[in-house]
Parts: structure tokens; C-alpha cells; sequence
């Protein structure tokens, strides 16, 4: 058989064609059956590894089950929060998401908290509605425990545990304690006296990412060596995931727990149109967070509610941390002992001007309270111009080390429930931080405030860290990024702190600065409408051109 170019298929003989037909056919056919062989194959394969025992072959590995999917897999009943045993965690139904499980997480026991209640009726949102609507309860503490009692859970670290076991008798078990503190990096010695204290973490279940840096940050800096405890606080359930991955990234003992309603919901005097009305205007004149609901319960929490916490009761001290800060400097002594030890009340890392359009009425607000309290202060000095009004200057809340006891104190919920009555937080948008500050102005001398220079700290663009002659002379040991020093900058109120000495504050100031404020009101009533009208005229003037 000769082959004639392209052409060459036509002058095939008719046997000839006839055989390449019979060949072409048994070739598809035998793919065909390759492919059907080769699927059937690969289902049993995944069958076999779907169903645990089932496989010819041995075990096979957990990630390659978690990959084929749930499709295979015998359905079973999941146990809710009420079926499960009542001190192991089981994901409650409202915070199923229905997602594949994730491969490699962590499996940790979370368990709950001594003397808490550990059984619930079946439906947890027809509990939450019977709790808030039940009057008859004792004391608002009585309510809101109650209320959060089914999502609050709890992880010992094994810091503790291992602390107990190598003081065992047992010389086998001590050793192998010792062994295991040596590959965790945790000191057979920690410190013998520690504060009563908490971090405290307010966190939503899609900031974990952004956690967990900070987390390793501040435990490789500090934490390793005191195992300080976490309580994380959200206005939501935590999720599993969350809660695994958090325990697993310290040896420290963790606490997960969601907020009371009452501390995260709009008061009943604030009216609801007009505030959204004001977070309207906000937004379009281009205030950060103006438009924000949440942004303003976050800072009316931190301002009055975060100490009341059922979990934090009987806690003297507080260190706040949030998600994406970094610490830059070892710590090898305890700022808890350090406060406590020098009648310290409050710390900060970072001070600035805040931005005026968040809080144009707090300080009237203030000025009249002090007025009907005649508060003195050799402090209050510090957040005020020439003109008596507010110089914007406040510590950052972001990072503070303070003293839950003085928050919890008749003078500092005063001032707070005053103000909320003001309806500032949802009228206007006043953050945390000047309600500490000015609080702090008013209710502390300058030697209850700390400023931990050996701190080095970020949060966004705003960073902190000792300078270098400083850092030698403090013997630190820092990795501060090359970028600028914020406090070297103009929005700095660093250099003010420094530089400031006590100077009483008296009722006559109160009185003095309230007078200038109103002067002040009273010329721009008069002289603002007039300055409009003019420049109205005058872009009218050139609209034509």
C-alpha cells in the first residue's frame, strides 16, 4: 500500500479501508474501558478512605480524607451545645457555617468554667430571649452571666499544667515536665508574685489572621515568662475554629466569651432616626468610622461596660490588646507588678490629638460635669489650651495597662453615665480614648499616669519605639523597623507629656473655662452667619465666569 501525499486515502483499496475502520473502533472502544476501569477505581479508592476501617490498604492519612469532601461520608447526627457533654465544647448550631473542616486544626479541650452553669434548653436563642426578658433577676451581674453562661469557654494551658507536674514527687514525672517546659521555651521558675490580671481581647472571628501575629508577638516578648491569661470578648459566638487556633498559639490559660446585650445596643433614650440621621451627615462629611453603628458601640463599650464584664469582676488589673499591633522590645519585667507596686492607675504607649469633628461637645459635657462635682485635678492641665478649651490631646487606648478597680469606681462610672446620657456615642462619635484620657485628667494626679518608654509598639501608621542612645541606656533589646518615630512628629503630644508639670485644677478653672466656651459660641453665632452670606455672594460672583 502506497502512500500519495494527501490525497492518498482515496486510492486506498475498498479491504484496506475497511481494516483501518476495525482498528480505529477496537482503539476507542479499549480507551473507553481504560477511563470506566480507571473511575470506578478511583471511587472505591475514595470510598474506602471516606469510611474509616474500610480500606484494604491500611490507614490512610486524615488531610486526604478532610480533601474528598463530605459527599461520601455516612451522614450522622452532630450533637448540639445541649446534647454534648456539658464540659467539652461542641459548635452551636448558630455558629455553623457549613464549611469543610479544616485540615491540621487544632483539637485542644475547652471546657467550662468552675461554678458557671454547663446546661442550656435546646434552643440557645429562645434561652437568650427568656433571659432578657425575665425582670425578676437579682442584680444586672446575675442577668448577664446568665445570659452569656453558653458561650462562655475556657482552655488551661499547659504552662499550669506542667508548673504542677514537675513539683510532683514522682521523680519520672517531674522529669519529663521539665522537658517538655524546655521544648515549649517556659521557665522552670516562673515568677513566684504576679498581678491579678488579664489581657483582655476584643475580637471578632474574622480578625483571627490578623491575631495571631500579634498573639506570638506578645507572647515571644513578654508572656512566655509570666503566663498572664487572655480573656477574648466578642459581641458574637466564637467559633471553633477561632478558639482552637487561639489556644494553641500559648501556653497561657484562655477564656472565650461573648458580651451582654445591654452592653452592646443602643440605650433606650437615644432615639434611633436621629441617629442615624447624625451617622448620615458624618459619613458625607468624610469622618472615619462616621457611618459606622458598631465603630460606636466598640467605643461606648470600652468607655463604661468592658470592667462590668461577669468575667472580669474579680480582676485588678487589665492589659488591652487588639488585632495587627506589634511589639517591638523584650520585656523582662512585669508592667502589672511595676503599676501595681508604684500606685500607678493608668499607662499608655502613644499620645495624640484627637480629630476635633468626632467630639465637638465632649468637653462642654465634661466642663459642666466637673462643675456640679467640683473635681480637682493636678492632671486636668494637660488636656487644656490657653482659651480653656480641649487641646485634642489624649492617650491612646489602643494599648493601656490600667486598673480595673479605678474604672469600677463611683467617680469613673459617674463621669461615664453622664456622658451617656449625653447621647455623645451615637449622636456624635466620641471614641474611648478621650473618655479615658479626660477621665484620667480629672480623676488622677500626674504620677498615677505611666508612660512605658521601654515599650516599643505599632498600631496602623502610629508607632512608638525607644531610640537608640535610649535603648542602650534602658539595656533593651528592640527590632524597631526603619520608619519614623511618631512621636518626633507635630500630631505628637509626647513632648507636652514631658514637658508638663502638676498644676492644680480648681473649681475657678471649671468656672473660668466654661465662660471662655460660651463667649466663644456666642462671637461665632454672630459673626458665622455673615461670613457665609459673603462667601455665598462671592461664589456666585464667579460661577459666572
Amino acid at each position: 500500500m502506497k502512500w500519495m501525499g494527501l490525497g492518498g486515502f482515496k486510492r486506498l483499496s475498498v479491504p484496506s479501508t475497511a481494516i483501518l475502520g476495525i482498528a480505529l473502533l477496537y482503539f476507542i472502544c479499549v480507551i473507553l474501558v481504560s477511563q470506566t476501569a480507571l473511575r470506578s477505581r478511583l471511587q472505591q479508592s475514595i470510598e474506602s478512605i471516606a469510611s474509616p476501617g474500610s480500606s484494604t490498604t491500611g490507614e490512610q492519612p486524615e488531610w486526604f480524607s478532610w480533601k474528598t469532601g463530605s459527599q461520601n461520608k455516612p451522614q450522622q447526627q452532630q450533637p448540639n451545645l445541649i446534647q454534648a457533654d456539658a464540659y467539652s465544647y461542641v459548635e452551636p448550631p448558630s455558629a455553623n457555617n457549613n464549611k469543610e473542616e479544616e485540615p491540621n486544626m487544632p483539637s485542644l479541650p475547652l471546657v467550662r468554667l468552675p461554678g458557671w452553669p454547663s446546661e442550656f434548653p435546646d434552643s440557645l436563642d429562645d434561652y437568650r430571649r427568656n433571659v432578657l426578658r425575665n425582670t425578676t433577676w437579682a442584680t444586672e451581674d446575675a442577668k448577664h452571666r446568665a445570659e452569656i453562661a453558653p458561650y462562655v469557654w475556657h482552655h488551661r494551658g499547659r504552662a499550669d499544667e506542667l508548673d504542677e507536674q514537675s513539683k510532683s514527687a514522682d521523680a519520672a514525672t517531674s522529669l519529663a515536665a521539665l522537658r517538655e517546659m524546655a521544648q515549649l521555651g517556659i521557665l522552670p521558675a516562673p515568677p513566684t508574685r504576679r498581678a491579678n490580671a488579664y489581657f483582655v481581647v476584643l475580637l471578632r472571628n474574622r480578625e483571627l489572621n490578623q491575631f495571631m501575629a500579634t498573639m506570638r508577638q506578645l507572647e515571644d516578648r513578654f508572656n512566655k515568662r509570666y503566663h498572664y491569661p487572655y480573656l477574648f470578648l466578642n459581641d458574637e459566638p466564637f467559633s471553633q475554629r477561632f478558639m482552637q487556633f487561639v489556644a494553641a498559639s500559648t501556653t497561657s490559660n484562655v477564656t472565650f466569651a461573648t458580651i451582654p446585650t445591654d452592653h452592646w445596643s443602643m440605650p433606650d433614650f437615644v432615639d434611633e432616626k436621629e441617629a442615624t440621621e447624625a451617622r448620615r451627615r458624618m459619613k458625607e462629611s468624610n469622618v472615619i468610622y462616621g457611618g459606622s453603628l458598631s465603630y460606636r458601640h466598640m467605643c461606648r463599650f470600652n468607655s463604661g461596660f468592658f470592667y462590668k464584664h461577669p468575667l472580669l469582676q474579680n480582676v485588678d488589673w487589665y492589659w488591652r490588646v487588639e488585632p495587627g499591633v506589634d511589639f517591638y522590645c523584650d520585656l523582662d519585667y512585669d508592667p502589672f507588678m511595676y503599676m501595681q507596686e508604684n500606685n500607678k492607675l493608668y499607662s499608655f504607649v502613644i499620645a495624640l490629638k484627637e480629630l476635633e469633628a468626632t467630639i465637638p461637645s465632649l468637653w462642654q459635657h465634661t466642663l459642666e460635669y466637673m462643675q456640679k462635682t467640683n473635681a480637682t485635678s493636678d492632671l486636668m492641665s494637660f488636656f487644656v489650651s490657653k482659651t480653656g478649651n480641649y487641646n485634642l490631646c489624649h492617650f491612646w487606648s489602643n494599648y493601656e495597662i490600667a486598673s480595673l478597680n479605678w474604672l469600677r469606681s463611683d467617680a469613673y462610672d459617674s463621669y461615664f453615665k453622664y456622658l451617656d446620657r449625653a447621647k455623645g456615642f451615637f449622636m456624635e462619635r466620641w471614641g474611648d480614648a478621650p473618655v479615658h484620657s479626660i477621665a484620667a485628667g480629672m480623676l488622677l494626679n500626674r504620677d498615677q499616669v505611666h508612660f512605658f518608654d521601654d515599650i516599643g509598639y505599632r498600631h496602623e501608621s502610629f508607632m512608638h519605639c525607644p531610640d537608640t542612645v535610649g535603648s542602650m541606656s534602658m539595656k533593651l533589646r528592640c527590632q524597631c523597623p526603619k520608619r519614623k518615630n511618631f512621636d518626633s512628629t507635630e500630631g505628637s503630644c509626647l513632648p507636652r507629656w514631658k514637658s508638663y508639670m502638676p498644676n492644680q485644677w480648681t473649681q475657678r478653672d471649671t468656672n473660668e473655662a466654661l465662660r471662655l466656651m460660651r463667649e466663644a459660641r456666642i462671637v461665632n453665632s454672630v459673626y458665622d452667619p455673615k461670613i457665609v452670606v459673603e462667601r455665598r455672594r462671592w461664589y456666585s460672583f464667579f460661577s459666572g465666569f
